[in-house]
């Protein structure tokens, strides 16, 4: 890739945070990150009974420490609950409430199912190719950080 490519790709970086930035506003004290955590945590109780912290930093590949604190943010504001286990009280599992569930619905499943209408010219294999390529332009940008 030439230099000015990767200039383009940076603008195109920079147009896409925008692009984010548009995403509807959320109620108060509710984060871009809680709606993530959620989206998470439902993502994986539909593929194991049971959730923990270790889970969802492994999925979102975040140090399990900042993981625990957004977590406890989010039970602080009722979208989670903590589960501890009666054979080890040290083992929590994370629960989302109904309250979780709502900004789901809200947030996640009715907005993105709105906008699919408006995105359907976009085709799965051109979007799998743009994901692809920021993920590889993250990892490089990443390294070059340390």
């Amino acid at each position: 890739m030439t230099s000015d490519k990767i200039k383009e790709v940076m603008d195109a970086c920079y147009l896409a945070k925008r692009v984010r930035d548009r995403l509807p506003a959320l109620p108060g004290g509710v984060t871009s990150s809680h709606i993530h955590y959620l989206d998470t945590i439902r993502q994986l109780e539909s593929i194991k009974d049971k959730v923990k912290v270790s889970d969802i930093s492994d999925v979102l590949g975040l140090p399990r420490p900042s993981v625990t604190k957004t977590i406890k943010d989010m039970e602080n504001l009722g979208f989670v609950k903590k589960i501890s286990t009666k054979e080890d009280g040290r083992v929590v599992y994370i629960q989302i409430t109904d309250s979780g569930k709502s900004l789901i619905d809200k947030y996640v499943d009715e907005y993105f199912t709105s906008l699919s209408k408006e995105l359907s010219d976009i085709t799965d294999a051109e979007a799998d190719v743009m994901i692809e390529v920021v993920e590889k332009m993250y990892v490089v940008m990443s390294k070059r950080k340390k």
